[in-house]
């Protein structure tokens, strides 16, 4: 999503360092690398298996793609001997396969196992959790990852229902959660929220994000971007909060005597304005219409 838009805001120089570090089915990997002259260097990060599988058909000596989450970018540089790079793209959330696959869990639209692991290679799933979490935990991570008003009553409900069965299908999970929210969205499934909450506490997303910014951070070059796509509130409050801080001053005493040229230089300098997907996309694709892009630059000045 924002494909044009979030290449367009890299400002990929023909000679340049990039990191992909949501490569997804490759689309933004592949406009890179269209912009990149032969001494150009792309690295690629995905957790899903799907997604490091897909990427084997993009043959190019250029392009380095590894199976990871983007929490630990500064490891896979420091592997790959990459010091400062031009450009890092974010682009968070679900992508449309993995929606799309029925087995992942992800979706309440299809009866499958309640996995929603983006590393289907490891870690517990989704179902496993709801196993053994308390109902206290379970409201949390409904109340705080879902923003659900009903957390109270839809985990009540799963205790209680655990107690005679297993809640381990995705149309269980709905059915639980669609009795228990007493009143509905317009246009939107009462089990939305919640299947948001769990995905991203089985996936640990807001602490990957916020462990991946300040290391994206440290890595740009002098001139270099950063490019970040979110999809819910939750994800863009940590990147706007971040990148506010990253382009402002360090906060100093008041009364300390400093010249205007004397003082901290920030990180960071944001770029333009939030950018959402135009009309066209979100017509082709409804899934566009929550997209969120913000954009950063490193200054010059600013230590690495």
């Amino acid at each position: 999503m924002l494909l044009a838009e979030a290449v367009a805001a890299l400002a990929v120089k023909p000679d340049g360092v990039y990191v992909d570090a949501t490569f997804g089915r490759g689309g933004h990997s592949r406009e890179i690398l269209a912009r990149l002259a032969a001494p150009g260097r792309l690295v690629a990060l995905d957790r899903d298996p799907a997604a490091i599988a897909a990427g084997q058909a993009l043959n190019d000596v250029r392009f380095t793609l590894v199976h990871t989450a983007f929490g630990v970018i500064g490891e896979v540089l420091d592997g790959l001997g990459v010091g400062q790079v031009d450009g890092v793209l974010l682009d968070l959330g679900m992508s449309s396969p993995q929606l799309d696959d029925a087995e992942r869990g992800f979706s309440f639209r299809y009866d499958a196992p309640l996995d929603m692991r983006m590393d289907t290679s490891r870690g517990e799933t989704a179902a496993e959790w709801l196993e053994q979490a308390s109902q206290t935990e379970i409201e949390r991570v409904i109340r705080d990852y879902g923003e659900e008003r009903f957390a109270h009553a839809i985990a009540e409900a799963l205790v209680a229902a655990r107690r005679e069965y297993r809640v381990s299908s995705t149309r269980q999970f709905a059915a639980l959660v669609e009795k228990a929210v007493r009143t509905r969205e317009p246009g939107k499934h009462p089990a939305t929220r919640s299947f948001q909450a769990l995905r991203i506490h089985v996936n640990q997303e807001l602490e990957e994000l916020s462990l991946a910014l300040p290391a994206c951070a440290a890595r740009l070059a002098p001139g270099g971007r950063l490019v970040v796509i979110s999809f819910h509130s939750l994800e863009d409050r940590i990147v706007k909060r971040f990148l506010r801080q990253q382009s402002q001053p360090d906060s100093l005493p008041t009364r300390l005597p400093l010249r205007a040229a004397e003082l901290p230089v920030p990180a960071l300098r944001l770029v333009g304005r939030a950018v959402r997907a135009s009309a066209a996309e979100i017509a082709a694709n409804p899934r566009a219409r929550s997209a969120v892009m913000r954009v950063a630059e490193k200054r010059c000045s600013a230590q690495t």
